[in-house]
């Protein structure tokens, strides 16, 4: 079930908002996790089940790794509680992948399993790691109550794509959250704003690269215009669903990490990734980087632990080899900012920022192709190789039909907007003017995204991959 749909918007929220509201404090982790499984279950009821077995296996070995603290037991439980989450995960979306290449590798045969992706895995599986490694570096105790635990694992905001919430940034909120008017009014304003950033926007985007792709006259304009929409695509597409996400958290009483600050403004690659997918840059850090030694080793171990990271990066988004060149390819780009290129980087802001653009651009043509040999054909198109001509009619008739949605998509990756609403709120009359329009604006945007909805309109969602 999307967040963008009728089902969700009329039916599916309303009566869980409308339970949630009438239980008893007490029961209101139960609602949530009533709710999160139904959710889940709506799309896919086969694999609520893989869900559940996750709950069950990270609540027990929470339970042993915290019964066995400071014993060779404790490390031994969260060893296995991290190899039968991760099992899970390489076992769904990985075996494939793997049987793919050891047949080109050997010549063998050995039939696919073709096993469907359970919706959002990548996602719970990291919060259970976070939740079951945490316990065991005593950084949170061990949840003793199942159902608040698995209120946390199935929490339906943010369990399809993010942000990665950690349990130790919700464990004190799961017992005791509070729940104000103030709270509530912000959550519907930014779930609105975030679903008119998927539908009116991202989904706009998405139509052009669908028709590109569909075209037979790929001009290198046209392989340019493609790249740069579909760079917007995906941010407001993954940024509009954080959004909501983020809407729904307060509704319930809950807060959120930002996962997305303004990226495409970063004067390095550095900073991008400072910027975007926050919760998912935070997490491999923690998680993995950290523990291998960060950058408090020697040159070669540091290089490594960036190689490692990015690698894994890369292969977390996808099971395929675009998936992990793209992740390579920033772990190069970060090398070289750190050992030689961040210094020249900060003596221009506008070249530093061009320089981003381009290569992020590049990037995203990589992420979103169908294996390495589209990835290259796409590339080599951008650079005039492969492509039909420079120009061409086509091009030139879907500039003209998305001029006005690429403009109002640019300007609003940046914090233009955000400044703008800032500096009239600073004036007394502005602030009245900002609190009045606030929520008329949510809910026009609601209304325009109920009105393409309902018109059947273009509305799939990236992440739904991952």
């Amino acid at each position: 079930m999307l967040f963008s749909s009728i089902s969700f918007l009329y039916f599916f929220l309303p009566i869980v908002l409308i339970l949630y509201l009438i239980v008893p404090k007490v029961l209101k982790n139960s609602v949530l996790l009533l709710s999160g499984l139904v959710f889940y279950a709506w799309g896919e009821p086969r694999y609520v089940v893989i869900m559940v077995i996750s709950i069950l296996v990270g609540y027990v070995f929470g339970l042993l790794i915290e019964k066995f603290r400071g014993k060779k037991l404790s490390k031994v439980f969260m060893i296995l509680s991290v190899c039968v989450d991760l099992g899970l995960l390489v076992y769904f979306k990985y075996v494939d992948f793997f049987i793919e290449n050891f047949n080109a590798v050997t010549g063998l045969g050995i039939p696919l399993l073709r096993i469907a992706l359970p919706i959002g895995i990548s996602f719970y599986t990291f919060q259970i790691l976070s939740y079951t490694v945490d316990v065991y570096r005593g950084t949170v105790p061990a949840q003793k109550n199942p159902i608040t635990l698995g209120a946390y694992i199935s929490m339906f905001p943010q369990l399809i794509a993010g942000p990665i919430v950690r349990y130790s940034d919700v464990e004190r909120e799961l017992r005791d959250r509070t729940h104000t008017l103030v709270k509530t009014y912000d959550g519907i304003i930014r779930f609105c704003v975030g679903l008119g950033k998927k539908i009116l926007i991202a989904n706009a985007l998405g139509e052009l690269c669908e028709t590109f792709k569909a075209t037979d006259e790929k001009t290198v304009l046209f392989y340019w215009l493609y790249a740069v929409a579909f760079s917007l695509h995906i941010y407001f597409d993954f940024s509009g669903y954080s959004d909501m996400a983020i809407g729904l958290g307060k509704l319930f009483g809950f807060t959120f990490m930002e996962n997305f600050n303004y990226p495409y403004i970063s004067k390095s690659v550095t900073e991008f990734w400072r910027r975007w997918h926050m919760s998912l840059g935070q997490w491999f850090r923690d998680y993995v980087y950290i523990p291998l030694g960060g950058n408090r080793v020697s040159t070669l171990k540091h290089l490594r632990n960036i190689f490692v990271v990015w690698f894994l990066t890369g292969f977390w988004h996808g099971a395929d080899w675009n998936f992990i060149v793209w992740g390579l390819y920033f772990a190069v780009l970060l090398t070289l900012e750190k050992m030689w290129l961040g210094k020249y980087l900060k003596k221009s802001k506008v070249l530093s920022r061009i320089y981003v653009l381009f290569l992020i651009v590049i990037s995203f043509v990589i992420f979103n192709a169908a294996g390495m040999g589209e990835a290259m054909q796409y590339i080599g198109g951008m650079f005039g190789i492969g492509a039909t001509g420079i120009m061409g009619a086509e091009w030139l008739y879907y500039l003209k039909s998305y001029a006005l949605i690429l403009v109002i998509a640019a300007v609003g990756a940046t914090p233009v907007p955000k400044l703008l609403v800032s500096k009239l709120k600073d004036v007394k009359a502005g602030n009245i003017i900002v609190s009045v329009l606030s929520p008329v604006f949510a809910a026009a945007v609601l209304i325009l995204c109920t009105a393409y909805l309902v018109d059947g309109s273009f509305n799939p969602f990236l992440y739904f991959r991952f």
